[in-house]
């Protein structure tokens, strides 16, 4: 019993569901993309071969795949239940009108090609990047001389997939797992998992922007992933009027070999990168350079080390490659048995080599090494990408199904 007359409690045993946390932002979401008439170039620009799912179309599809990421549900049929109850608003939201089964869903991304896909992607590029920005608000940095330059971020993140354990007899036959045509046996880093996926993003650091997102199995293609993000970066700049060369990518060591740097050089676009191998500081101009004092002398914050900084001007990649500015930085190895994980120990020392073209007369050698490590800026961007995610939160088991969502 209450005893404040004030209070009145009515109940009912009438279901009254209550409405999910997430649908006012899909409300919102839906109706800036139909204020913008990007849901009419979705129903009219994406196309794809009829599949076996009755009587929708992609449009039906690609508001479920919308709606199962903003509601962040663990799973697919998770989602569907919650989604249940207020199906008849749903997809009105959408201008659709009936939505589709969990089946049809899975029936349409296992259909989905890569002209479908590409489409998509198309169509992406050419209604969000100009979408509320003009060349002067999109951000950039500028240089001791006066350039601009607009940096982009290509990183490539990981998702693991763990697989139970199955017998291994030659008389039983082999083994089918669903992973097999997304993921495959790769680098994992810290998660946990027996295949993985890698996906490399583009990211315009200056105003967080999506550039493009491109997947593939285990440790994937990134020299084809990073050729993808170079057309979707020149595409950004066409729609500005800005040259190529203002063009910046930061980029980390997996990137930092002689055939990839001559690619980015090819492309006509500014790099900064880690070097991924050594060899480079047994040149004779590196061995001259490193008997001078440093360029520059630094302290990390977060270990508060000092490091030094040479520059070692300008020197060709390899016999018939064009040259790049090579940066070194040098800190006091840690005492005998401790490993080091960042560079590499000769003597006393720890080397560490950073690869761009840059000019010299732009980026003094610590302006440089404070855009590489800048990175932590914008590192809260991909923070969602170190997250352990459960397999179920994928949707399709096939390539192109899963590179849509």
């Amino acid at each position: 019993m209450i005893p404040n007359p004030c209070i009145e409690v009515h109940t009912s045993p009438v279901d009254h569901p209550a409405v999910p946390p997430w649908f006012a932002e899909v409300v919102i979401i839906a109706q800036h993309l139909a204020t913008k008439r990007l849901l009419e170039a979705f129903a009219q620009q994406i196309r794809l071969v009829r599949g076996r799912f009755g009587r929708y179309e992609p449009i039906d599809f690609l508001a479920l795949l919308l709606g199962y990421a903003i509601s962040g549900e663990r799973t697919l049929s998770e989602f569907f239940d919650s989604l249940a109850p207020f199906q008849t608003a749903f997809m009105p939201l959408f201008g659709r009108r009936d939505l589709p089964h969990r089946s049809s869903l899975s029936r349409f991304l296992a259909t989905v090609d890569r002209p479908c896909l590409e489409a998509f992607r198309t169509l992406f590029q050419q209604q969000s990047f100009k979408e509320g920005w003009t060349a002067e608000t999109i951000g950039g940095i500028f240089d001791r001389q006066g350039r601009r330059y607009l940096v982009f971020d290509v990183d490539a993140t990981r998702q693991a997939a763990r697989q139970r354990a199955l017998p291994c007899d030659p008389a039983l036959p082999a083994a089918k797992r669903r992973f097999d045509a997304v993921c495959a046996p790769g680098y994992k880093g810290r998660k946990r998992g027996e295949v993985v996926r890698t996906r490399t993003t583009a990211l315009q650091m200056h105003t967080r922007q999506w550039i493009g997102t491109y997947g593939n199995r285990g440790n994937g293609d990134y020299q084809g992933e990073l050729a993808s993000a170079l057309q979707a970066i020149k595409t950004y700049l066409a729609h500005f009027a800005l040259p190529t060369e203002a063009a910046l990518l930061r980029l980390d060591g997996q990137y930092g070999d002689a055939v990839v740097i001559a690619q980015l050089m090819e492309a006509g676009v500014h790099l900064i990168t880690r070097g991924r191998t050594y060899r480079m500081l047994e040149r004779p101009q590196l061995q001259r350079v490193l008997t001078h004092p440093p360029s520059a002398r630094v302290t990390a914050l977060n270990t508060g080390e000092v490091v030094e900084l040479f520059d070692g001007g300008w020197l060709p990649l390899d016999e018939g490659l064009p040259q790049v500015r090579v940066i070194v930085a040098r800190h006091a190895a840690p005492p005998a048995g401790r490993k080091v994980r960042v560079g590499k120990r000769i003597g006393e020392w720890v080397y560490e080599l950073f690869i761009t073209t840059l000019p010299i007369d732009g980026f003094l050698v610590e302006d440089a090494l404070d855009l590489y490590h800048g990175r932590g800026a914008f590192e809260a961007v991909l923070s969602d990408e170190d997250v352990e995610e459960d397999p179920d939160r994928w949707c399709s088991y096939t390539e192109c199904g899963q590179e849509l969502y």
